[in-house]
Protein backbone atom coordinates (compact mmCIF):
# COMPACT_ATOMS: atom_id res chain seq x y z
CA UNK A 1 0.00 0.00 0.00
CA UNK A 2 3.06 2.32 0.83
CA UNK A 3 4.54 1.86 -3.11
CA UNK A 4 0.89 2.15 -4.24
CA UNK A 5 0.47 5.68 -2.19
CA UNK A 6 3.94 6.95 -3.52
CA UNK A 7 3.30 6.16 -7.10
CA UNK A 8 0.11 7.94 -6.71
CA UNK A 9 1.75 10.98 -5.47
CA UNK A 10 4.06 10.88 -7.96
CA UNK A 11 1.43 10.97 -10.88
CA UNK A 12 -0.24 13.97 -8.78
CA UNK A 13 3.07 15.61 -9.09
CA UNK A 14 3.68 15.43 -12.80
CA UNK A 15 -0.12 16.67 -12.92
CA UNK A 16 0.66 19.55 -10.90
CA UNK A 17 -2.27 18.44 -8.23
CA UNK A 18 -0.49 18.90 -4.44
CA UNK A 19 -1.53 15.63 -2.48
CA UNK A 20 -2.06 15.50 1.12
CA UNK A 21 -1.77 12.77 3.51
CA UNK A 22 -4.77 12.23 5.94
CA UNK A 23 -5.38 10.66 8.58
CA UNK A 24 -9.33 8.75 8.85
CA UNK A 25 -10.19 6.06 11.34
CA UNK A 26 -7.46 4.10 10.97
CA UNK A 27 -6.84 4.94 7.19
CA UNK A 28 -3.95 6.97 5.56
CA UNK A 29 -5.27 8.28 2.59
CA UNK A 30 -3.98 11.04 0.26
CA UNK A 31 -6.28 13.93 -0.79
CA UNK A 32 -5.87 16.61 -3.24
CA UNK A 33 -5.18 20.17 -1.73
CA UNK A 34 -8.72 21.42 -0.63
CA UNK A 35 -10.41 18.15 -0.43
CA UNK A 36 -10.80 16.75 3.00
CA UNK A 37 -11.25 13.10 4.20
CA UNK A 38 -14.86 12.75 6.53
CA UNK A 39 -16.35 9.42 7.53
CA UNK A 40 -19.94 9.67 6.56
CA UNK A 41 -21.09 10.28 9.69
CA UNK A 42 -19.39 13.44 10.37
CA UNK A 43 -21.98 14.76 7.25
CA UNK A 44 -24.71 13.10 8.28
CA UNK A 45 -28.02 15.95 7.33
CA UNK A 46 -25.36 18.32 6.09
CA UNK A 47 -26.47 20.22 3.25
CA UNK A 48 -23.71 19.60 0.20
CA UNK A 49 -23.93 21.94 -3.09
CA UNK A 50 -24.24 19.52 -5.61
CA UNK A 51 -25.67 16.76 -4.21
CA UNK A 52 -29.60 17.15 -5.40
CA UNK A 53 -28.27 18.43 -8.82
CA UNK A 54 -26.76 14.16 -9.15
CA UNK A 55 -29.62 13.10 -7.85
CA UNK A 56 -31.87 14.99 -10.08
CA UNK A 57 -29.51 13.89 -13.40
CA UNK A 58 -29.30 10.37 -11.99
CA UNK A 59 -33.03 10.06 -11.91
CA UNK A 60 -34.38 11.91 -15.37
CA UNK A 61 -31.91 9.60 -16.72
CA UNK A 62 -33.20 6.32 -15.22
CA UNK A 63 -36.80 7.35 -16.17
CA UNK A 64 -35.25 8.27 -20.05
CA UNK A 65 -33.71 5.28 -20.30
CA UNK A 66 -36.68 2.96 -19.11
CA UNK A 67 -39.75 5.10 -20.82
CA UNK A 68 -37.86 6.44 -23.98
CA UNK A 69 -34.84 3.99 -24.99
CA UNK A 70 -36.56 0.57 -23.73
CA UNK A 71 -39.34 1.32 -26.46
CA UNK A 72 -36.95 0.48 -29.63
CA UNK A 73 -34.63 -2.55 -30.41
CA UNK A 74 -31.84 -1.27 -32.63
CA UNK A 75 -29.39 -3.07 -34.62
CA UNK A 76 -25.95 -1.82 -35.45
CA UNK A 77 -22.73 -3.33 -38.11
CA UNK A 78 -20.19 -3.56 -35.93
CA UNK A 79 -16.88 -4.37 -36.74
CA UNK A 80 -15.34 -7.43 -35.85
CA UNK A 81 -18.87 -8.35 -34.38
CA UNK A 82 -20.69 -8.25 -37.03
CA UNK A 83 -24.57 -7.08 -36.73
CA UNK A 84 -25.60 -6.58 -32.90
CA UNK A 85 -29.03 -6.17 -31.62
CA UNK A 86 -30.11 -4.70 -28.32
CA UNK A 87 -32.13 -2.44 -26.70
CA UNK A 88 -31.50 1.06 -27.86
CA UNK A 89 -31.86 2.16 -24.01
CA UNK A 90 -28.44 0.20 -23.04
CA UNK A 91 -26.79 2.87 -24.80
CA UNK A 92 -28.11 5.86 -22.19
CA UNK A 93 -29.25 3.14 -18.92
CA UNK A 94 -25.51 2.43 -18.14
CA UNK A 95 -24.83 6.45 -17.86
CA UNK A 96 -27.27 5.89 -14.43
CA UNK A 97 -24.77 3.49 -12.88
CA UNK A 98 -21.96 6.21 -13.42
CA UNK A 99 -23.66 8.72 -11.88
CA UNK A 100 -24.85 6.05 -9.09
CA UNK A 101 -20.90 5.39 -8.55
CA UNK A 102 -19.97 9.55 -8.73
CA UNK A 103 -22.98 9.77 -5.85
CA UNK A 104 -21.24 6.89 -3.89
CA UNK A 105 -17.70 7.83 -4.21
CA UNK A 106 -18.25 11.33 -3.54
CA UNK A 107 -20.85 11.76 -1.27
CA UNK A 108 -21.12 8.25 0.08
CA UNK A 109 -23.32 5.11 0.93
CA UNK A 110 -26.38 7.11 2.53
CA UNK A 111 -27.11 9.55 0.15
CA UNK A 112 -26.33 7.36 -3.07
CA UNK A 113 -29.24 5.43 -1.06
CA UNK A 114 -31.33 8.39 -1.15
CA UNK A 115 -30.93 8.93 -4.78
CA UNK A 116 -31.34 5.05 -5.43
CA UNK A 117 -35.00 5.52 -3.62
CA UNK A 118 -35.81 8.70 -5.31
CA UNK A 119 -35.11 7.11 -8.73
CA UNK A 120 -36.99 3.80 -7.48
CA UNK A 121 -40.21 6.35 -6.74
CA UNK A 122 -39.94 8.19 -9.96
CA UNK A 123 -39.56 5.28 -11.43
CA UNK A 124 -42.83 3.96 -10.71
CA UNK A 125 -44.81 6.89 -11.01
CA UNK A 126 -43.36 7.27 -14.68
CA UNK A 127 -44.89 3.92 -15.34
CA UNK A 128 -47.86 4.42 -13.38
CA UNK A 129 -48.56 7.75 -15.42
CA UNK A 130 -47.82 6.11 -18.82
CA UNK A 131 -50.52 3.01 -17.67
CA UNK A 132 -53.20 5.84 -17.15
CA UNK A 133 -52.52 8.00 -20.27
CA UNK A 134 -52.90 4.84 -22.28
CA UNK A 135 -55.54 3.16 -20.79
CA UNK A 136 -57.93 6.43 -21.28
CA UNK A 137 -59.88 6.57 -24.14
CA UNK A 138 -58.84 8.07 -27.17
CA UNK A 139 -60.98 11.22 -29.14
CA UNK A 140 -62.62 9.67 -31.71
CA UNK A 141 -60.23 12.13 -34.30
CA UNK A 142 -57.09 10.99 -32.81
CA UNK A 143 -55.10 8.40 -34.73
CA UNK A 144 -51.79 7.91 -32.19
CA UNK A 145 -52.99 5.48 -30.13
CA UNK A 146 -51.53 2.43 -31.34
CA UNK A 147 -48.16 3.94 -31.49
CA UNK A 148 -48.37 5.44 -27.66
CA UNK A 149 -49.47 2.01 -26.53
CA UNK A 150 -46.57 0.30 -28.57
CA UNK A 151 -43.95 2.95 -27.17
CA UNK A 152 -45.35 4.02 -23.63
CA UNK A 153 -46.92 0.91 -22.80
CA UNK A 154 -45.30 -1.95 -21.00
CA UNK A 155 -46.57 -5.23 -19.34
CA UNK A 156 -46.92 -4.94 -15.60
CA UNK A 157 -44.52 -8.24 -15.49
CA UNK A 158 -41.52 -6.68 -17.80
CA UNK A 159 -42.33 -3.07 -15.58
CA UNK A 160 -42.30 -5.57 -11.98
CA UNK A 161 -38.90 -6.78 -13.38
CA UNK A 162 -37.33 -3.53 -14.29
CA UNK A 163 -37.73 -1.92 -11.35
CA UNK A 164 -36.77 -4.75 -8.77
CA UNK A 165 -33.56 -5.23 -11.29
CA UNK A 166 -32.77 -1.62 -11.07
CA UNK A 167 -32.82 -1.47 -7.38
CA UNK A 168 -31.17 -4.69 -6.11
CA UNK A 169 -28.43 -3.74 -8.76
CA UNK A 170 -28.11 -0.33 -8.02
CA UNK A 171 -28.23 -1.26 -4.24
CA UNK A 172 -25.49 -3.93 -4.98
CA UNK A 173 -23.46 -1.55 -7.20
CA UNK A 174 -23.21 1.27 -4.00
CA UNK A 175 -22.50 -1.42 -1.67
CA UNK A 176 -19.41 -3.09 -3.53
CA UNK A 177 -17.85 0.47 -4.29
CA UNK A 178 -18.02 1.87 -0.66
CA UNK A 179 -16.81 -0.84 0.84
CA UNK A 180 -13.65 -1.20 -1.94
CA UNK A 181 -12.94 2.53 -1.05
CA UNK A 182 -12.17 1.69 2.52
CA UNK A 183 -10.50 -1.44 1.79
CA UNK A 184 -8.44 0.27 -1.14
CA UNK A 185 -7.91 3.43 1.35
CA UNK A 186 -9.67 5.34 -1.47
CA UNK A 187 -6.85 4.49 -4.46
CA UNK A 188 -7.55 2.69 -7.83
CA UNK A 189 -10.86 4.24 -8.35
CA UNK A 190 -10.83 2.81 -11.67
CA UNK A 191 -11.20 -0.85 -10.08
CA UNK A 192 -14.18 0.34 -7.75
CA UNK A 193 -16.21 1.73 -10.52
CA UNK A 194 -15.40 -1.59 -12.93
CA UNK A 195 -15.80 -3.74 -10.11
CA UNK A 196 -19.03 -2.28 -8.37
CA UNK A 197 -20.60 -2.26 -12.45
CA UNK A 198 -19.54 -5.77 -12.98
CA UNK A 199 -21.71 -6.65 -9.75
CA UNK A 200 -24.29 -4.70 -10.24
CA UNK A 201 -25.09 -4.99 -13.58
CA UNK A 202 -24.29 -8.59 -12.94
CA UNK A 203 -27.49 -8.56 -10.36
CA UNK A 204 -29.63 -6.74 -12.44
CA UNK A 205 -29.13 -8.80 -15.23
CA UNK A 206 -29.88 -12.12 -13.39
CA UNK A 207 -32.91 -10.31 -12.10
CA UNK A 208 -34.23 -8.78 -15.05
CA UNK A 209 -34.43 -11.27 -17.59
CA UNK A 210 -35.54 -14.17 -16.26
CA UNK A 211 -38.21 -12.79 -14.45
CA UNK A 212 -39.33 -10.68 -17.52
CA UNK A 213 -39.31 -13.48 -20.03
CA UNK A 214 -38.87 -16.67 -18.70
CA UNK A 215 -41.59 -19.12 -20.28
CA UNK A 216 -41.77 -16.42 -23.30
CA UNK A 217 -38.90 -16.22 -24.88
CA UNK A 218 -36.65 -19.58 -25.53
CA UNK A 219 -34.68 -20.24 -22.60
CA UNK A 220 -31.33 -20.15 -25.41
CA UNK A 221 -32.22 -16.35 -26.34
CA UNK A 222 -32.69 -14.92 -22.70
CA UNK A 223 -29.06 -16.55 -22.22
CA UNK A 224 -28.18 -14.55 -25.17
CA UNK A 225 -29.72 -11.71 -24.53
CA UNK A 226 -28.50 -11.70 -20.91
CA UNK A 227 -24.77 -12.02 -21.69
CA UNK A 228 -24.64 -9.77 -24.27
CA UNK A 229 -26.30 -7.03 -22.95
CA UNK A 230 -24.21 -7.67 -19.66
CA UNK A 231 -20.95 -7.21 -21.45
CA UNK A 232 -22.24 -4.39 -23.36
CA UNK A 233 -23.08 -2.63 -19.91
CA UNK A 234 -20.06 -3.37 -18.44
CA UNK A 235 -17.95 -2.61 -21.73
CA UNK A 236 -19.72 1.14 -21.60
CA UNK A 237 -19.22 1.69 -18.24
CA UNK A 238 -15.64 0.84 -18.93
CA UNK A 239 -15.18 3.32 -21.51
CA UNK A 240 -16.31 6.13 -19.77
CA UNK A 241 -13.86 5.46 -16.66
CA UNK A 242 -11.95 8.64 -17.83
CA UNK A 243 -15.23 10.53 -17.67
CA UNK A 244 -16.03 9.29 -14.31
CA UNK A 245 -12.52 9.94 -13.22
CA UNK A 246 -13.04 13.53 -14.02
CA UNK A 247 -16.35 14.18 -12.67
CA UNK A 248 -15.12 12.86 -9.47
CA UNK A 249 -12.62 15.15 -9.59
CA UNK A 250 -14.32 18.02 -10.36
CA UNK A 251 -17.34 17.27 -7.80
CA UNK A 252 -14.62 16.49 -4.54
CA UNK A 253 -12.78 19.71 -5.42
CA UNK A 254 -15.95 21.90 -5.86
CA UNK A 255 -17.37 20.17 -2.52
CA UNK A 256 -14.10 20.42 -0.45
CA UNK A 257 -14.70 16.44 0.78
CA UNK A 258 -14.14 13.07 -0.01
CA UNK A 259 -16.49 10.73 2.05
CA UNK A 260 -15.40 7.04 3.45
CA UNK A 261 -18.22 4.49 4.76
CA UNK A 262 -15.89 3.07 7.73
CA UNK A 263 -19.01 2.88 10.11
CA UNK A 264 -22.24 3.08 7.55
CA UNK A 265 -25.26 1.18 8.30
CA UNK A 266 -25.90 -0.30 4.88
CA UNK A 267 -29.32 -1.44 5.05
CA UNK A 268 -30.75 -0.19 2.20
CA UNK A 269 -34.56 0.59 3.89
CA UNK A 270 -33.39 3.61 5.57
CA UNK A 271 -33.23 7.43 3.04
CA UNK A 272 -31.72 9.21 6.05
CA UNK A 273 -28.65 11.04 5.27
Amino acid sequence: MRESSRFAKVQAFERGVAMNEQKLDGLTVDEPAGVRAVEAQQIAGQRLRYYDYCMAAFAVILICSNLIGAGKVATLDLPVFGAVTFGAGILFFPLSYVLGDVLTEVYGYARARRAVWVGFAASVFAAGMAAVVVAMPPAADWQGQEALAAVMGQAPRIFAASILAFWAGEFANAFVLARMKVLTGGKMLWTRTIGSTAVGQGVDTLIFYPLAFFGVWETSLILTVMLTNYLLKVGWEAALTPVTYKVVGAIKSAEGLDVYDVETDFTPFKTRV
